[in-house]
């Protein structure tokens, strides 16, 4: 199971519909679940993150293996990606990712991750990046079932 927990909602449709659609794709391959929390208004940061981490961690268990998104994290290829997840899967039965809000993420969820990974050393806005997770997380599944996908 793949388990994705994101601060804050999306509000574009044109978002939402490439969110959906990535959902349904990869619900062919595995269980999928997007769970969103509250993102905070507020401008300290230490604050926000430490109420975003404290919504975060209610959904995590000792079952998940824990990937945090993060602009310091480890940079990887779409064919390593693949490769990490599917080592993950013989010991792990659920993957949870991570994408913080607009401060990142708290140092106690950084301190519950099992791995670290970053994109890009761009920084994207979150409600984009959860597209961009939900493809790449779709590659993978196309790759492991050598499955034709467009370059």
């Amino acid at each position: 199971m793949i388990k994705i927990i994101c601060v804050g909602k999306i509000k574009e449709k044109y978002l939402t519909s490439a969110i959906e659609e990535y959902q349904k794709r990869i619900s062919k391959y595995t269980k999928i679940e997007i769970i969103e929390v509250l993102d905070e208004g507020i401008e300290d940061i230490n604050k926000v993150l430490k109420l975003e981490g404290e919504r975060i961690k209610k959904y995590l268990s000792p079952k998940d293996y824990i990937i945090t998104l993060e602009i310091k994290g480890q940079e990887i290829s779409s064919l390593e990606f693949t490769n990490f997840l599917e080592k993950i899967n013989f010991n792990y039965s659920n993957i949870t990712f991570i994408i913080g809000g607009s401060y990142g993420i708290s140092e106690e969820i950084r301190k519950c991750s099992n791995y670290h990974l970053s994109f890009s050393k761009l920084t994207f806005p979150h409600q984009l990046f959860r597209v961009l997770l939900l493809e790449q997380i779709y590659r993978t599944y196309k790759i492991r079932n050598n499955e034709k996908y467009h370059k």
